[in-house]
Parts: structure tokens; sequence; C-alpha cells
């Protein structure tokens, strides 16, 4: 039996189940046996005191909208880029201009790199000079 089934995880949620699950005294006479109520058609389960009914109530555990949005995106990105993979091996025109596409990704991060970001003090370092303050540019 399962009991308690929680999340604090933003991309899971849980839902149903039954708070009531029995539990079972330890050490008492007969306790953990089980039966089967014919009246309420359900199981129950000695606790040392009494018969107690075992709901028939289940959790579902499942991932968010945005969990699934995500995974779904990221399957999308995956397939699309196999396709592009296999269609540039087999075409020489497509890997050069993929090639191109690497190559400027490449300068446009070490571009990133050097101006920054738009949280930054204005403090940037320029080849073959030291930290020089420039004054942020109103948008």
């Amino acid at each position: 039996m399962i009991k308690g089934i929680t999340s604090s995880s933003s991309y899971l949620t849980v839902t149903g189940g039954s708070a009531m699950t029995p539990y079972i005294s330890p050490g008492a006479q007969g306790a953990g046996q089980v039966r089967y109520n014919t009246s309420s058609n359900n199981l129950e389960v000695w606790d040392g005191v009494t018969w107690k009914e075992i709901t028939m109530a289940y959790t579902t555990i499942d991932l968010t909208y945005e969990a699934q949005s995500l995974l779904q995106w990221a399957k999308n990105a995956r397939d699309k880029d196999l396709a592009r993979e296999t269609r540039i091996r087999s075409n020489p025109a497509l890997k050069k201009a993929y090639e191109a596409i690497q190559r400027a990704e490449e300068n446009f991060e070490l571009l990133d790199k050097i101006v920054g970001d738009d949280n930054n003090s204005g403090q940037m370092i320029y080849p073959g000079g030291s930290p020089q303050y420039i004054k942020p540019v109103a948008p």
C-alpha cells in the first residue's frame, strides 16, 4: 500500500488516492490478515483492533502541462536535428551552409561574451587594453 504521495516538483502533479489506508499495529494478534468483504466488494485488513476497508481509490502521477510541452518541444527539436543531419550528410551544398552557420554561431557567442549582458556595469575588457568604463546608452 502506498500512502501520502506528494510532489514538490513544479513538473509533477499527484491526484487521487486515499489517506485512509489502514495501518497495522505491529505485534497485535492477527494483525495483517486480509479478507474479501462480499457485502462491500472490498478488501479488508485486520489492524489488530478492527477490520479496515482497503479502498480502491488510486493515485495518479502525471507531468504538468509545462513539463509535457517542454518534452514535446525537445522531441520536435531532436527530430528536426536528426532529419537535418541526414540531409547534410547527403548534400555537399547543405554541408557547406551548415558549416557557415556553425562559424556564425561561434562568432556570435564570442561577441556576446565581449559585449556582456544588459545588466553589466559597463566594465568591458578590450584586446590589448585594460577594463574601461563605458556609459550605458539609453534605449
